[in-house]
């Protein structure tokens, strides 16, 4: 059994930024590539970064570039999503996926072949 909890959402102005943390087990960590996806109301649920399980292969969402950055630390099994410049379309909930590549050094935000954790509110105010 695969466990992914995110935390770090809340309500922050336009232009501030948040820190978005996911914490994966069972180890090892390093095994699991990682994404971050989000959905507003009405929308479709969207992949907004990924990162490959050494880290050496990232993807971003063309709406992110330049403002979001995904990074991993593999001792503290936890992924972040550090997030700048928000903007009020930034408003969604965020939610982590894990997926077992041991043997890979890609990452992917197809949403199959992944655990996901429960998500948490990004709400950026005008």
């Amino acid at each position: 059994q695969v466990q992914v909890v995110e935390s770090g959402g809340g309500l922050v102005q336009a232009g501030g930024s948040l820190r978005l943390t996911c914490t994966v087990s069972p180890l090892p960590f390093h095994s699991y590539a990682m994404a971050w996806f989000r959905q507003a109301p009405g929308k479709e649920r969207e992949g907004v970064s990924c990162i490959s399980p050494s880290g050496g292969t990232t993807y971003y969402a063309d709406s992110v570039k330049g403002r979001f950055t995904i990074s991993r630390d593999d001792a503290k099994n936890t992924v972040y999503l550090q997030m700048n410049s928000l903007k009020p379309e930034d408003t969604a909930m965020y939610y982590c996926a894990a997926e077992y590549r041991p043997f890979s050094s890609v990452c992917t935000v197809v949403g199959t072949n992944k655990y996901w954790g429960q998500g948490t509110q990004v709400t950026v105010s005008s």
